[in-house]
């Protein structure tokens, strides 16, 4: 009894990290930490949340040791405690995407036709970057391309991309990425690169597979 016990405690201490998860908006503050730290206001903001209720979820993934924190002066940052949160995040995203009955039609709701968007895998990127004869548009926040990006990539925020239209060689063709498989960002952006006369696609999936696949990348300014 008392090994049924111990074992029982063992995999209940391994649920707990289930259950930091299982909330779709713990879900989205992974794939958002997925892309950098961040302060509780910006998670707020960008998950449509009040602060404390935010908060409180932050709490529960820092009990299960998914998050960190970090002070500065009076803000505190939240980051994923490490690679492997991000892997695990990424992982129950693609097990679902195979296993959960409808999520598609989910996927088809949230990020619209898709029939029209090419994408290139990280490989192919990787050697045309090398070679120098295409375009990559990281589409994020500026703050999460600061963060880490893409090497060669130029820090396009969706918000702005009409404005740097000009400045694109129509001849070259243009890559958009932005957080992951299911960002809307790099759709929005290849739609309107085609609509504008571009050729473009948008990498498969995100700058956190990048970073995972330990393919080349910079952090702070331009380039």
């Amino acid at each position: 009894m008392a090994a049924r016990a111990a074992k029982d405690a063992l995999y209940e201490g391994f649920a707990e990290v289930a259950r930091a998860l299982a909330s779709g908006r713990r879900a989205e503050i992974a794939d958002l930490l997925a892309q950098g730290e961040r302060p509780v206001e910006q998670i707020a903001a960008e998950i449509g949340q009040s602060v404390a209720n935010t908060s409180h979820h932050l709490r529960a993934m820092a009990r299960a040791g998914l998050v960190t924190t970090r002070r500065d002066g009076t803000r505190i940052f939240y980051g994923l405690a490490s690679d492997r949160v991000a892997e695990l995040w990424s992982g129950v995203r693609d097990v679902a995407t195979e296993h959960v009955a409808g999520l598609e039609r989910l996927v088809g709701a949230y990020l619209g036709e898709r029939d029209g968007i090419d994408v290139v895998n990280r490989d192919e990127l990787a050697a045309r970057l090398r070679r120098g004869d295409l375009i990559v548009l990281d589409v994020r926040p500026a703050a999460e391309y600061r963060a880490g990006h893409i090497v060669g990539a130029r820090s396009v925020p969706i918000a702005e991309l009409r404005r740097h239209l000009r400045a694109l060689p129509k001849e070259t063709e243009v890559v958009a990425y932005c957080r992951g498989p299911y960002c809307a960002y790099a759709d929005d952006a290849v739609r309107e690169l085609n609509r504008r006369g571009f050729r473009a696609r948008r990498l498969i999936d995100g700058f956190p597979e990048w970073r995972r696949a330990g393919l080349p990348m910079a952090a702070g300014a331009e380039g």
